[in-house]
């Protein structure tokens, strides 16, 4: 059966993904010197954001719910500072930090890719421990609450703040008033998340034209 969670985190997930193929592939040229910083930008906005959301609505959720929900968290706290440190070293090659660069861009593109599917193995992961764990109706609160938290997270990586519990919390929101306020001065366009739809709502048509059909007692 449909579940709203999964759905929205794998459909972050492929828009995440693509976003960094983009960008990997934005290279500059003699006429577009910079075509690689607004697809590289977007790409760590967003992740930035759902790295934050991640950990500020799932990790509690799999703490409360699941039997070893504190290894979880910490194992991915532990993950999403090591793809935020890689989205960071992006940023520095990309606005030419001089720690960041004398590294090639490939070296930076294969840490990152790395990373990234570490991660997102994990979240997947966390998510199909909370699907067998919890209610239907609980998991579409915790998706409409990611969301949520995308909404109002840092749009820039913060690897060497506290990700976890209080600490963590305030972190996030000295760090979304900071990034706030570069964005404002640079400009910089954050893509929207992707907002969370329950596809089971959809009516038949609705579903036929997006090629995923959840019709009443379909368990696929």
């Amino acid at each position: 059966m449909h579940d709203k969670l999964q759905h929205s985190i794998r459909a972050t997930h492929d828009v995440l993904d693509e976003r960094l193929s983009t960008a990997e592939w934005h290279r500059p040229t003699a006429d577009k010197p910079r075509d690689r910083f607004p697809a590289t930008d977007t790409f760590l906005a967003s992740a930035s954001r759902h790295l934050a959301a991640a950990n500020a609505v799932l990790v509690p959720a799999a703490r409360r719910q699941l039997p070893d929900g504190s290894e979880l968290a910490h194992r991915f706290s532990r993950t999403s500072r090591d793809l935020e440190y890689a989205m960071a070293q992006t940023k520095a090659k990309l606005y030419g930090e001089a720690h960041a660069i004398y590294r090639p861009w490939h070296e930076i593109w294969t840490d990152l890719h790395h990373r990234f599917d570490a991660f997102m193995a994990l979240e997947e992961e966390l998510v199909a421990a909370l699907v067998e764990h919890t209610t239907k109706e609980a998991r579409s609160e915790l998706a409409d609450r990611v969301y949520g938290a995308e909404l109002r997270a840092p749009t820039r990586p913060h690897p060497y703040v506290p990700h976890l519990g209080l600490p963590g919390k305030v972190a996030r929101r000295i760090c979304l008033g900071v990034d706030h306020f570069w964005d404002t001065t640079e400009g910089r366009m954050i893509p929207e998340p992707v907002k969370p739809h329950d596809r089971e709502h959809d009516g038949r048509l609705t579903q036929y034209l997006l090629a995923d059909p959840h019709l009443p007692g379909d368990d696929a």
